[in-house]
């Protein structure tokens, strides 16, 4: 009976220190999927920089969806005339409060340290990287929620 409560004390133990593992993990996989919802905004940026094209006016690149509702987890996707995209996470019940209704930026980068500008746009210069997550322009969401490669 002893060795019986033991086992039982032993699962318990590792069932607490488990599930708040799962699931902060399962809002990860979820923000995953807003993530890729701006990789086509990602996509038609990168081309418009890298080809020399004149970079169009906010909300103009041709990616975006105003209309809400572009996945379970994603509001809107919006961008400005840089190419910083900016995505709005929908208020979707199986994700925490503190998730709900918050941004998160993508945003295009000239070199290590500077933005790319509208300004450049007709230069044919390549992003260099594109930085996900930065507080500074704007994400909202708690970094805890963010996937590993999308944290500033």
């Amino acid at each position: 009976m002893i060795e019986l409560m033991i086992v039982v004390a032993i699962i318990g133990i590792l069932a607490a220190v488990a599930l708040p593992a799962y699931q902060s993990y399962t809002v990860k996989s979820k923000m995953t999927e807003v993530v890729v919802a701006a990789s086509q905004c990602r996509a038609i940026v990168t081309e418009a920089y890298a080809t020399g094209l004149s970079a169009p006016t906010a909300n103009g690149w041709g990616c975006e969806n105003t209309a809400g509702s572009s996945s379970r987890y994603v509001d809107t996707i919006t961008t400005d005339a840089s190419g910083l995209i900016k995505v709005k996470v929908s208020s979707d019940g199986s994700l925490p409060a503190d998730v709900q209704g918050q941004f998160l930026t993508l945003t295009p980068y000239l070199n290590a340290t500077s933005k790319l500008t509208s300004s450049v746009a007709t230069a044919n210069t390549p992003v260099f990287k594109w930085v996900c997550g930065a507080t500074a322009e704007g994400t909202t969401i708690p970094s805890k929620y963010l996937p590993g490669s999308c944290r500033g």
